[in-house]
């Protein structure tokens, strides 16, 4: 075994990846499967899990270490079962990522649609951290197990954007609640960090950063790039380093707390 593969390697252990089928935690997914862990994709739909788990085991020698399971990560009993399901699977896990999240509205404050709001905080802060974290931490817990969650956080984290409300209260929750838990969690042997990513296109935040008629950006778009000192969107699998050191507890084993930017400069950002 190499210097490398013994620090990042994760031959022998199990990921749970919650939102496992979305553009980040596909990859995440596939990152974690080549470092030689097993992998278990939650998602909401059936057909997301089963298009995720095809794509994943598209390399026949990752084909035996990929499964998934349709569950609602906002609803406790979804959840508990969904990992019952995993420990048939595999065994116990040892990482989680909380990668589900997400926006769908953007205006001005006094126009806020609140029963919206409400559905963006349970989406980003609710499904996307305290259900999965809740559950898969109680089992680690009774069990005696050192395991790592990984959640998502985002620019906004640091630095609302203008127009999305209740994104920006989530995210901002997810970082402050990443510290909150890993504050508890440290004596039990549990690590729990964030990866924020910086601006990547996606399903979610295409049409807001790119004009679907002329390709160009739109106005946000180049105001992203120009806050951005490295001029240009993220690529999805510049995001693998970042996941596999903190997933790793060789590489990592006395970082928790913390949240990882990966975004060209854009926290960075000065004039």
């Amino acid at each position: 075994m190499s210097y490398l593969d013994d620090l990042f390697g994760l031959e022998g252990k199990t990921a749970i990846v919650s939102g496992g089928a979305g553009v980040i935690g596909t990859m995440m997914s596939d990152a974690l499967l080549k470092a030689g862990a097993n992998a278990v994709i939650w998602s909401r739909t059936q057909d997301s899990v089963d298009a995720a788990v095809a794509k994943l085991s598209a390399l026949p020698e990752l084909a035996g270490r990929v499964d998934g399971c349709r569950v609602d990560t906002g609803n406790e009993t979804d959840v508990d079962a969904a990992l019952k399901k995993t420990l048939e699977r595999f065994g116990s896990p040892d990482i989680l990522i909380n990668a589900v999240g997400g926006n769908f509205s953007k205006g001005p404050l006094v126009e806020t649609d609140i029963e919206q709001f409400k559905q963006i905080l349970h989406l980003n802060l609710v499904a996307g951290l305290m259900v999965p974290t809740k559950i898969v931490a109680t089992h680690w817990v009774q069990n005696k197990i050192k395991g790592a969650i990984i959640n998502l956080t985002s620019m906004t984290s640091y630095n609302p954007l203008s127009g999305v409300w209740a994104y920006d209260a989530a995210k901002a929750g997810v970082l402050n609640l990443t510290m909150a838990a890993a504050n508890e969690l440290a004596p039990h042997g549990i690590r729990v960090n964030a990866v924020a990513p910086g601006f990547f296109l996606g399903k979610q935040n295409r049409s807001l950063l790119i004009d679907e008629a002329t390709g160009e950006h739109t106005t946000r778009g180049k105001a992203i790039i120009e806050h951005t000192p490295f001029r240009r969107f993220g690529e999805v699998e510049e995001l693998v380093g970042a996941t596999l050191y903190l997933a790793s507890n060789r590489a990592s084993g006395f970082v928790t707390g913390i949240s990882i930017p990966v975004d060209g400069g854009y926290l960075a950002h000065n004039i």
